[in-house]
């Protein structure tokens, strides 16, 4: 088999991916801003099927947008998460990102309830000014954020949920149950997701951002 290797200069393969990505795409229905996230998406995991399989409220990037420019604060499931998003971006409006899963509280916390770290993580990150709630690794972080939303004031609800998890137990389930939300949310159908779908989500929103 003869393999050609591609010569191409550093700062030149994000920008040439994603003219492969849309080039292999062709014709979409997607608006600009939408094509935008969902080329990141694929980017991050070289899976054209996200381009059938993403789920956008009407008004998601708008919603998520707006939370960034207002310095609100991202929270997401697990570190990996957290670690992947573009904090330096991010900084400019003022927000940060929030993990609270490692904590030794969390854990003796989820200890004592019978529950896992990542829902009482979520639990306790929601009370710090976050805009955007991202799920990639956990349906039961996904599970106790919808659980949450509908008690907390209005000044605390999150103003867009991504919430993308992968896996075999309640991943689909929980993505099909944020689909039917009359809020703002990003998601998927299906097994398929995880973590590096969440983190592209968002670092294409922060990108969004600086550009509306």
């Amino acid at each position: 088999m003869n393999t050609t290797i591609m010569q191409i200069r550093p700062e030149e393969i994000e920008a040439e991916s994603f003219r492969i990505i849309a080039e292999e795409l062709g014709p979409t229905d997607f608006d600009p801003r939408t094509f935008k996230v969902v080329q990141r998406v694929i980017h991050a995991t070289g899976d054209f099927s996200f381009a059938e399989s993403l789920i956008f409220h009407p008004k998601a990037i708008d919603a998520g947008i707006a939370a960034i420019r207002a310095g609100r604060n991202i929270l997401t499931d697990v570190n990996m998460g957290a670690a992947g998003v573009s904090k330096g971006l991010l900084a400019a409006w003022g927000g940060t990102v929030i993990c609270k899963v490692a904590l030794p509280d969390v854990a003796e916390s989820a200890k004592e309830r019978g529950l896992t770290r990542s829902e009482v993580a979520i639990e306790k990150g929601l009370q710090e000014n976050i805009g955007i709630v991202s799920v990639g690794n956990a349906p039961t972080a996904l599970l106790k954020v919808m659980e949450c939303w509908q008690d907390l004031p209005e000044s605390l609800c999150p103003g867009l949920l991504v919430g993308v998890p992968v896996g075999f137990v309640n991943a689909a389930e929980s993505k099909e149950l944020l689909s039917e939300k009359m809020y703002p949310f990003i998601t998927c159908r299906g097994r398929k997701g995880g973590t590096p779908v969440a983190v592209a989500i968002v670092n294409a929103l922060i990108r969004l951002a600086r550009e509306a």
